[in-house]
């Protein structure tokens, strides 16, 4: 085998070398930090269903007016509802189980403190109305675009 030295094959490597190493940073940096839309605010409500009265589980259609009546009004650009299992510990140390319902709401960053006044006005009707301890709530923030 013979070995020979081409000047143009060793000055193409280099510029491809420079370029993956310039290019490949650049493409990384742009998709983690990316922007996907503007400033939003995602607000998740888990909703759980056993009273502390002793009365049966709130029911899906409980459950569906409740939205219809409290949330919606409240959030009417849309939301998401999913079905969930839940569970926590009481105060007594017992496991407690049970079907869920798990609320999703976006709205823009700058709202977010006349919305979260809103939230918290659901959380309470709710623990009044189904007899509830508590309605967890989390909040992130992201970019969203519609």
């Amino acid at each position: 085998m013979r070995w020979t030295s081409d000047t143009r094959g060793k000055a193409a490597g280099g510029v491809l070398a420079a370029l993956l190493g310039a290019g490949i940073p650049a493409l990384v940096g742009a998709a983690l930090h990316g922007h996907a839309g503007e400033p939003y605010r995602e607000t998740r409500l888990y909703f759980g269903t056993q009273r502390t009265d002793g009365r049966p589980p709130v029911a899906k259609g409980e459950f569906m007016r409740f939205l219809d009546r409290e949330i919606t009004p409240d959030f009417p650009e849309g939301l998401t509802l999913r079905d969930g299992y839940g569970q926590w510990r009481g105060e007594d140390g017992t496991i407690v189980r049970e079907a869920s319902y798990e609320v999703v709401l976006l709205y823009p960053e700058k709202e977010a403190t006349a919305r979260g006044d809103r939230v918290e006005r659901i959380r309470r009707a709710y623990e009044e109305q189904f007899r509830q301890d508590s309605v967890g709530r989390s909040d992130d923030e992201l970019e969203a675009d519609f």
